[in-house]
C-alpha cells in the first residue's frame, strides 16, 4: 500500500533530474559552438586579410602582412640590381627602391585573394608582381648596362667558328665548325626580359653556338650553290647570243651571311669575254670591203670599230651570276673614239661598215659618198703629199663631227705653223686628217697628190665640197685605200 503511494514521487525526481542535465548539456555545446564559431571566424578574417607564412613577393617575405603593409614593405624595399650569368656576378647595379605606388594596391589585395586558404598554410610560395609604372632603370638603363657589358666580355672571348658551305676548285665544300665561349647577348637580353622584379638577377648562361654541318643553315648553303653551277646566263654580243653556264665558268664562290652569292674568280669569266670579243669585234681588225668597181679588198680598222670592254664585261657577267639573271647584253663597248668610245656595234651589215659610207681610193684620187647602199655623189679630190711623208692615212675611219664655217690650225712640212679658213670641215682622224675645201689649190690633176698633195686631208673642190658635207654624216664610216 505505502511502494503505490511513494511511485509517483519517484518518476517526478528522476524526470526532473533528467531536465536538469539535458539543459546543462545544451548550454555547453552551445558554449562550445559559439567559442569554435567565433575562433573559426577569426581565423577567417585572418586569412582574408593576410597573406600565409612562406609567402615572397619579389623575393621580399610578407608572410602574416595586410595588403596595405604588403604594399608599404615593398615600396621601402632596396634591390640592388645585381645580374649574375651562371654563379658569375657581372654586373653590381645601383641600388634602386621598388617602384610601387598606391596605383598597385588593387593587385596586392588580388594576390591576396588569390593565395587564400581557410586555414592557415605553411607551402612556400613565390609571387612576382610588376608595378602599374615600369621602372625605367630596369627597363632601360640596366639593360643596356647588361647588353654593354657582354659585348666587352666578348671581346675577349674566342668567338664561335660557323661550319660553311662554298665552292672550291669546283667542288661545294663544307668548312669544320667549332664552339666558342662567347656569350649569346640577344639570348642573355631575352631571358633578362623575363625576369622578375627582385633584387638579385639571375640568368642562365648561354653562349653563342656556330652553325653546325648538318644544320637546314649548311644544306640551304649548298643548295644555293648548286643551283649557281646549274645557272645559265644567256649573254648577247650583237646578234649573237652566248650561253654561258655556271658549272664552266665558276670554280670558287662563297656565301654572304644574307644567303648572297660571292663569285670569288671570275678569271675565267674573263677568259670566255676575252674569246667573244675575239671572235665578234672589229677594232683593229681588217675590214672586208667592197669598192666601188666591185672588188673586193681588207683594210684595217683604225678609228673606227668596236671591242668589248672585257674588265667591265666580266664584272657584267659576274654580278648576273650572282644575282641570277638569265639575259645579259653586252653594255660595255670600247674603242678609239675620243673618250674611248667604239662605233661600230650596232651595225651587222656590210661586214660590219653598213651602207652609209664614204669611199677614198688614194690611187684614183676620188671619193664615193653612199647613201642605204646607193651611190649619191662622186667626185676627183687631192689627198696627202707622198714626197713628205703626209699621205693621207689608209684604214676603216669615222666622221668626228662637221663644221662651216672652221679655222684650220696645224703645221705641214715646210709650213710649221699654219692657220687657213674653209667653209666646210668634217674630220676623221683623231691626228687631223678630214674632208675640207681647198680654195687655194690649183693643181687638181689625178697626181698632184705625189708631189703636190696636201697635208694628209682630203682636199675637195669647193664648187663640190658643199654637196660632200651634207652627204657626210657624223660617226659615218670613212673607207681610205
Amino acid at each position: 500500500m505505502g511502494n503505490t503511494v511513494n511511485q509517483p514521487v519517484e518518476d517526478m525526481n528522476r524526470s526532473r533530474e533528467k531536465s536538469v542535465k539535458w539543459f546543462k548539456s545544451w548550454k555547453f555545446y552551445t558554449i562550445t559552438f559559439i567559442a569554435v564559431a567565433l575562433v573559426l571566424a577569426a581565423i577567417s578574417y585572418y586569412q582574408a586579410t593576410h597573406f600565409n607564412a612562406d609567402v615572397t613577393i619579389n623575393g621580399v617575405k610578407v608572410s602574416g602582412l595586410t595588403a596595405e603593409k604588403t604594399l608599404e614593405t615593398l615600396q621601402t624595399t632596396t634591390m640592388s640590381n645585381e645580374i649574375y650569368v651562371g654563379d658569375e656576378q657581372i654586373i653590381d647595379g645601383k641600388d634602386t627602391q621598388m617602384e610601387f605606388s598606391e596605383e598597385d594596391l588593387p593587385k596586392v589585395k588580388k594576390l591576396l585573394k588569390d593565395q587564400w586558404t581557410f586555414f592557415p598554410s605553411f607551402k612556400t610560395r613565390s609571387i612576382t608582381l610588376l608595378p602599374s609604372t615600369p621602372d625605367p632603370y630596369r627597363s632601360e638603363g640596366l639593360k643596356k648596362e647588361l647588353e654593354q657589358k657582354l659585348a666587352s666580355l666578348n671581346q675577349d672571348l674566342t668567338a664561335p667558328v660557323n661550319a660553311e658551305a662554298s665552292l672550291k676548285d669546283g667542288e661545294i665544300i663544307v668548312s669544320e665548325s667549332k664552339d666558342g665561349k662567347q656569350y649569346d647577348v640577344a639570348g642573355l637580353l631575352e631571358e633578362y626580359e623575363k625576369q622578375g622584379y627582385t633584387s638579385e638577377i639571375r640568368l642562365n648562361s648561354a653562349y653563342l653556338l656556330p652553325v653546325k654541318e648538318d644544320s637546314e643553315i649548311i644544306q640551304d648553303q649548298k643548295n644555293k650553290i648548286q643551283a649557281l653551277l646549274d645557272h645559265t646566263v644567256n649573254y648577247q654580243v650583237q646578234d649573237k647570243v652566248h650561253s654561258l653556264k655556271g658549272s664552266d665558268l665558276i670554280k670558287n664562290a662563297s656565301l654572304t651571311e644574307e644567303m648572297q652569292i660571292t663569285i670569288d674568280n671570275s678569271d675565267i669569266i674573263k677568259e670566255k669575254i676575252a674569246e667573244i670579243n675575239d671572235a665578234q669585234s672589229t677594232l683593229g681588225k681588217d675590214f672586208n670591203f667592197k669598192t666601188h668597181s666591185g672588188g673586193i679588198i681588207s683594210v684595217k680598222g683604225k678609228g673606227y670599230g668596236w671591242a668589248l670592254d672585257v674588265k667591265k664585261e666580266t664584272a657584267l657577267i659576274k654580278e648576273a651570276f650572282e644575282k641570277g639573271e638569265e639575259t645579259v647584253s653586252a653594255a660595255n663597248i670600247s674603242g678609239n673614239g675620243w673618250s674611248g668610245e667604239g662605233y661600230g656595234y650596232d651595225t651587222l651589215t656590210n661586214n660590219g661598215i653598213g651602207d652609209t659610207y664614204a669611199e677614198v681610193s688614194i690611187a684614183d684620187q676620188r671619193i664615193w659618198l653612199y647613201r642605204d647602199g646607193k651611190l649619191v655623189l662622186t667626185t676627183n679630190v687631192v689627198t696627202g703629199k707622198l714626197s713628205t711623208g703626209e699621205g693621207t692615212s689608209p684604214g676603216v675611219w669615222y666622221i668626228l663631227y662637221k663644221r662651216t664655217p672652221y679655222t684650220l690650225k696645224g703645221s705641214a712640212v715646210g709650213n710649221p705653223d699654219y692657220e687657213v679658213d674653209v667653209s666646210y670641215w668634217a674630220p676623221f682622224t683623231n691626228s687631223g686628217q678630214g674632208f675640207h675645201d681647198a680654195s687655194w689649190r690649183g693643181n687638181w690633176s689625178g697626181n698632184a697628190f705625189v708631189n703636190a698633195g696636201s697635208g694628209g686631208c682630203v682636199n675637195v673642190q669647193p664648187g663640190m665640197m658643199k654637196q660632200v658635207y651634207d652627204n657626210l654624216s657624223t660617226y659615218q664610216p670613212v673607207v681610205v685605200y
